[in-house]
């Protein structure tokens, strides 16, 4: 990996089997990536970046305006989100199987007694990914009637950078578990989003297009994505 410097921001450049310029700014601090072919040299990959100062900048000063979570401890009276809401965690210590129940504003976590943060952690992130999986299917299950097309496979997993990626040869997508604590409308946006790449790989203006048929409100819908507070984990691509 190369990088240089533009003022204050560094740069980072990947040299790729690939025809175009790929540009990335990631939350949560807005490094900036750029993946490039292999013959392209590094003074044109500057020249291009310099062109796309004004957009880095709009994009560096969203993540640093944006909430953050703090860093959960798993504790009584903390907050959780949950399809857009925010809950107050309640610990409820018995001596049989871990489980996760949603009561009013409550988030209850039974666990057994004396069980550490991490062990809360995996127990909550098992429940939100069960929650994931039972929501997701049907929504795919809509779009593929919509767009005429059909998925291999849907996988949940955690993701650092995105919210949802999509491998158009294989017909496959997965999506980040955090979408499980955003608004419903917000996952839809995000599954419509990479089953649109099975159709067009790239965010082109033909994938703008295809966006704007099947998902008019997609823009207000990323925007509302965007409010949320992003993770307090320091993202790495």
């Amino acid at each position: 990996m190369q990088a240089f410097k533009l003022g204050e921001i560094k740069v980072e450049v990947v040299l790729k089997d690939i025809k175009n310029l790929h540009l990335s700014v990631y939350p949560p601090n807005g490094r900036v990536h750029i993946s490039a072919p292999h013959h392209m040299d590094i003074d044109t990959i500057r020249m291009y970046t310099i062109s796309k100062l004004a957009w880095i900048k709009k994009q560096q000063r969203k993540f640093r305006e944006q909430a953050r979570e703090i860093p959960r401890e798993y504790i009584n009276k903390e907050s959780h989100f949950y399809l857009g809401r925010r809950y107050m965690m309640k610990i409820v210590e018995h001596n049989m199987p871990p489980d996760v129940a949603i009561k009013h504003n409550i988030i209850e976590l039974r666990i057994r007694p004396n069980a550490d943060a991490e062990k809360k952690q995996a127990i909550l992130e098992q429940w939100y990914r069960n929650q994931l999986k039972m929501l997701v299917p049907p929504i795919i299950k809509k779009w593929e009637k919509i767009m005429k097309l059909s998925l291999n496979e849907c996988a949940i997993k955690k993701m650092r950078t995105k919210w949802g990626t999509c491998n158009s040869k294989a017909k496959r997508i997965w999506l980040n578990l955090e979408l499980i604590k955003k608004p419903i409308d917000c996952i839809e946006y995000i599954i419509v989003h990479e089953m649109i790449h099975l159709i067009e790989r790239k965010h082109n203006e033909r994938f703008i297009i295809l966006m704007d048929k099947y998902l008019p409100e997609w823009k207000q819908l990323r925007m509302e994505l965007n409010r949320f507070p992003i993770s307090h984990t320091d993202w790495k691509y």
